[in-house]
Order: structure tokens, then C-alpha cells, then sequence
């Protein structure tokens, strides 16, 4: 794990963050320390739903009934105490607003509630520190995929930077449309194999099926999913290994094509995976070649902090604390739906915990 940063040396004790993650279908609590083993819990809750897409107004139900034993049982696995905190961490956003609420309510109440700072994270920043700190990697290009990001990203000038994203949905909410609705798996994956890659074992790439649309640095996936379900309600259940595994080749391909764009525009040795569908075996090993035939230093993040945590909130949340980065007053801890990366001043970087 990885490497620089300095702790103050007046300070006897180390700094313990609470960090919470509520942006999607996982209600995540997690407290971080500033000496190892680093992260000393990691709890999670994930909502999932019998049949249909995710509706935010369930998930907030199902967070609101799951955080107060999660974020208890975060602080007795890490053995501390709420006075025992130097603050309180919370996504802000982006993400569901219903589900975002939730976090920001059990995060004002705790910070209130024990005068501790409220320290706002980015969710996407934190897909990148976490992966950053278990990699060890502190200057690489980020490839950030999830259900609700697709974004090629490098730290410039005080903020990360955006070299590459999609026009329109995401990678993951495209394989998770598309398995739904050919009736492939459960509306999501958390964690492992994604159903698409299970279902396209066996199955053949089929030239001129399906599109692929890469623009610039740029990718586009929801023409993509309009053919890809067309061609599977074509050619029938017999088929569909060869829909989803053409589905697959194209879709990844193209992170990969805007990936080595990224490091020759960037001029990075350092490249890492992160977020939810960085748990693909298929896209982690089509990166990987791509980074050795260009010589790159390539480490994904570790399966298990893929999807969305709150070990990577508290994590972000230390670092921001320890940077003298500003805080949130409990009443003004609003949150935002839409807060893209490239808007959060990183006055910590490249300084990670160890």
C-alpha cells in the first residue's frame, strides 16, 4: 500500500475518520486511521431489489432502515468511538437524491451530535483515492466505470482533469439495462463477474452486429444498447451468447482505445481501474495489455473496493482533513446530484496515507 504523505508530528494520536457512502444501491460505513492496518472497518448494506430497475425512493427506504446498525457496528469493528473521531466523512453526491439524503442525514446528525467536522467527498473522487492508496500508484490515469461514470481522468493543476467520458450513459448502466431486459440476471451486479461476461462464454463476435462509437476521447453506448437488444430479440435465445459476447468486445474495447488516447495525451507512466465494473476480468486483462505494449505501469484496484464502499469515503475524507481542505457546518452538508470530479479542488494530492 502506498506511500507519501506526513503526519503532523505534535500530534500524539492518530486522526480517525468516519466515512459514509449512500449514492447508489450500497449503504456503506467505514472508519480509517491514519496507521495500519489504515482501514479498521468496512460495513456494507446492499439494497437489492426482487425484479425491475432500482427506484430511489426504495433504496432511501432500505438505507433509513440500515444505517444506525451499520454505522454502529463500523465503530465497534474498528474499536473506537463516536468522541474518538476527528470527523465525520460523507458522500455529497454524485449519485441518487433520495439515496444521498439518507447519508447526509446520518452524517449531520452524528457531526451535530458530537461536534465533529462534516467533511464533504466527491463520490468519483474517492473511486480514484481509493484505488490509488491500495495500488500505490501516485500519478496515474484513472479509468473510472461504474453504473453512473464512465470517465478517462488524470490529477492537473490542483483538480482531476477529464480527457475522455461518455456522451451518454455509462458502462454499467448499459450492461446492467441490457441484462435486465434480456433477462439475463438481477437489475445490477454487486461485486464479481458481471452477467453479460458470464453470458458471453461460449458465445462469438459477430462482425457488423452492433456499433462501436468512440468520438475523439470520447465514448457513446446508448446507440449501442439500442442494437445490442434489437439484435438479441433478432436472433433469439440461441444467439444471445453472440450478442453479449460482441456486446462486451465492443463496449470494452472502447474504454481501452480512449485509455491509451489518455496516456499519450497525459504522457503518464501510471495507469489504474476503478469503479464497479472495474471487477471485469476481461476489461482488467484488456488493460493490461494495453499497458504493456506501451510500457506502462498498470495495477487495477483490488476487487473488493471496486464497487462502491465507505472505506473510500472515510479515506477520501482523512486525506481532505489532514490537507486543512474546507468543512461543512452540519446544516449546510447539502448534497449534489450532479457534482462532477473536475469541480472538487484535490489540495492533498499526490499525498496518500502509509
Amino acid at each position: 500500500m502506498a506511500t507519501a504523505g506526513t503526519r503532523s508530528s505534535s500530534r500524539s494520536r492518530p486522526l480517525y475518520v468516519l466515512g459514509i457512502e449512500s449514492t447508489a444501491h450500497t449503504f456503506g460505513v467505514s472508519v480509517v486511521g491514519e496507521e495500519e492496518p489504515f482501514i479498521l472497518s468496512d460495513v456494507r448494506r446492499h439494497y437489492r431489489p426482487e425484479r425491475g430497475g432500482i427506484l430511489p425512493r426504495e433504496v432511501a427506504s432500505f438505507f433509513s432502515r440500515v444505517a444506525g446498525e451499520a454505522v454502529g457496528e463500523a465503530l465497534r469493528e474498528a474499536g473506537v468511538g463516536p468522541r474518538d473521531l476527528a470527523g465525520v466523512a460523507v458522500a455529497l453526491g454524485p449519485g441518487m437524491g433520495p439515496a444521498l439524503r439518507v447519508g447526509a442525514t446520518v452524517a449531520r446528525a452524528l457531526a451535530a451530535a458530537y461536534s465533529k467536522p462534516l467533511i464533504p467527498v466527491n463520490h468519483a473522487v474517492a473511486h480514484i483515492e481509493i484505488a490509488r492508496f491500495t495500488t500505490g500508484l501516485l500519478d496515474p490515469l484513472v479509468v473510472y466505470v461504474s453504473g453512473g461514470n464512465t470517465t478517462i481522468t488524470t490529477f492537473l493543476e490542483g483538480r482531476y482533469r477529464v480527457f475522455g467520458e461518455t456522451l451518454d450513459i455509462a458502462l454499467g448502466n448499459l450492461l446492467d439495462t441490457f441484462s435486465r431486459e434480456v433477462g439475463i440476471a438481477p437489475p445490477y451486479v454487486v461485486g464479481g463477474r458481471h452477467a453479460v461476461d458470464r453470458c458471453a462464454e461460449g458465445g462469438d463476435y459477430v462482425d457488423g452486429l452492433l456499433p462501436y462509437v468512440v468520438k475523439g476521447q470520447d465514448v457513446s453506448y446508448s446507440g449501442l444498447l439500442t442494437a445490442a437488444l434489437r439484435a438479441a430479440r433478432r436472433l433469439g435465445r440461441g444467439r444471445l451468447a453472440d450478442v453479449c459476447y460482441t456486446l462486451r468486445e465492443i463496449a470494452y474495447s472502447a474504454i481501452v482505445e480512449v485509455a491509451e488516447r489518455g496516456l499519450a495525451h497525459t504522457g503518464k507512466g501510471q495507469l489504474t481501474l476503478t469503479g464497479g465494473v472495474a471487477a471485469s476480468d476481461v476489461l482488467r486483462e484488456k488493460l493490461r495489455l494495453m499497458a504493456e505494449a506501451r510500457g506502462v505501469d498498470y495495477k487495477p484496484v483490488p476487487k473488493r473496493y471496486a464497487g462502491d464502499n465507505g472505506a473510500m469515503i472515510a479515506l477520501t475524507g482523512l486525506l481532505a482533513l489532514r490537507s486543512g481542505a474546507p468543512t461543512l457546518e452540519p446544516a449546510r452538508a447539502f448534497i449534489r446530484q450532479r457534482w462532477r470530479l473536475d469541480e472538487v479542488e484535490v489540495p492533498w494530492y499526490p499525498s496518500t496515507l502509509g
